[in-house]
């Protein structure tokens, strides 16, 4: 069968042991960014099978009606906003998901918050330009890390601000919460005295209807001055344009982020990138050699599942699939 991979970037999927586990099957990977659908049609025509890395190709109607050979989808992660499921159900495309890791994203959340709070990135560029100690870090301890969302990834932090000696507030459901108090932290009294307390908030929520620009500009400008934003899960939990005029308000006076409304960011003069108090990562929460090993491994295993008849559990399972 033809097995297509888009968005490999970093042209490392070949070099995964998992990659193996197709040898007799032709792939055709690509190492770019495209969102043009005739493009994609094209590269897509005679693919059996398209194996997505997270989130970085969309995948609609309007490009569906131009495959009338694909016969499996299959997602590494779980699926987002991304894939029209219900499209793939009427053109007769099997949809397949894997599995996540919350310690990825949780290392590299912890990462942004070490480099933002000593401000490691402008002492290191000066260092490289010849300058010696231009710039006064903080320290973690004693400072309140306030978590919203507390699942894998939330739980996995605050265990990290534990051995920094931070205090946790949680915000986030009653449920949430009630997990947070069992764990010995403490849950905010009131979502406007968790944006007004914490020292360092990290939002760790799904992106789904009920979560989409759930952050308003209201919910910034409680943070206190000093305060740093941390978003390592989806740019759209917040308000459009609603951090960059907050931090230009200077409620919070910090953000590290690592997610953004439009991706890849490669404009070097967008606003975010040009902020004197935004430290940037461009979406590496997933990106790891262990991470890809498990995300390739389990969307390759469906593909070869899927193809051989065995019995599958679908992310749209009354499809009628293609024969």
């Amino acid at each position: 069968m033809h097995i297509v991979i888009p968005d490999d970037y970093q042209n490392v999927i070949r070099t995964l042991d998992c990659y193996a586990t197709l040898n007799g099957h032709q792939v055709s990977l690509y190492h770019d960014a495209v969102d043009d659908v005739q493009m994609l049609a094209e590269r897509f025509a005679d693919a059996d099978a398209l194996v997505l890395t997270r989130e970085r190709t969309r995948i609609d109607e309007a490009l569906l009606s131009r495959l009338p050979n694909l016969k499996l989808i299959s997602q590494t992660g779980k699926v987002s906003s991304h894939l029209d499921v219900d499209a793939c159900t009427r053109h007769g495309v099997a949809v397949m998901e894997g599995r996540g890791s919350p310690i990825a994203p949780a290392e590299l959340t912890w990462a942004l918050i070490i480099n933002a709070r000593r401000q490691l990135f402008p002492a290191m560029q000066a260092m490289y330009a010849g300058r010696w100690q231009v710039n006064l870090g903080q320290r973690l301890a004693g400072q309140t890390l306030g978590i919203w969302g507390y699942g894998k990834i939330g739980q996995r932090l605050a265990r990290y601000a534990q051995a920094f000696e931070m205090p946790v507030l949680v915000w986030g459901s009653e449920t949430s919460r009630q997990a947070a108090l069992a764990d010995g932290h403490q849950a905010a009294a009131s979502r406007e005295a968790f944006f007004a307390e914490t020292d360092v908030l990290s939002l760790h929520l799904r992106l789904a209807p009920s979560t989409r620009h759930l952050v308003t500009a209201a919910d910034l400008a409680l943070m206190k001055p000093s305060a740093l934003l941390v978003n390592t899960s989806r740019a759209e939990l917040i308000a459009p344009g609603a951090l960059l005029a907050a931090l230009n308000e200077g409620r919070p006076g910090f953000a590290a982020l690592d997610v953004f409304e439009q991706e890849p960011l490669v404009d070097p003069n967008h606003p975010l990138l040009q902020h004197p108090g935004v430290l940037c990562t461009p979406h590496l929460g997933y990106v790891e050699r262990e991470g890809y090993e498990l995300y390739f491994g389990d969307a390759f295993a469906n593909v070869r599942a899927f193809f051989a008849g065995e019995r599958c559990v679908l992310a749209n399972p009354q499809v009628i699939a293609k024969t």
